[in-house]
């Protein structure tokens, strides 16, 4: 499964309507943002059959990004059933991020 990009309009469609969602909250400007974006991706490779991986852009999407009181980015929330369940702040490693979302799958 590719990793999809969602907004304040999508987000609901996209996140709450799946089974399990890792969203990353990020930006552009954002350092450790793009260092994890290819952790995302090998991630995506290994577990994307069981695992939806969705970005969002708080510059451009701030109401999700409030509702689900992201404060600092990258800010990485795991949805299951449409219902946040674990949240990790800062850059993360792939076997850290495996770690997390395997206590929810």
């Amino acid at each position: 499964m590719a990793i999809v990009n969602v907004t304040d309009q999508s987000f609901s469609n996209e996140v709450e309507g799946s089974g399990t969602v890792l969203v990353d909250f990020w930006a552009p400007w954002c350092g450790p943002c793009k260092m994890i974006a290819p952790v995302l991706e090998e991630l995506d490779k290994e577990i994307g059959d069981s695992l939806k991986i969705a970005k969002l852009n708080v510059d451009d999407n701030p109401e999700a990004a409030s509702r689900f009181g992201v404060m600092s980015i990258p800010t990485l929330i795991v949805f299951k059933d449409g219902q946040p369940v674990d949240k990790v702040v800062g850059f993360q490693s792939k076997d850290a991020l495996k770690n997390v979302v395997s206590r929810h799958q």
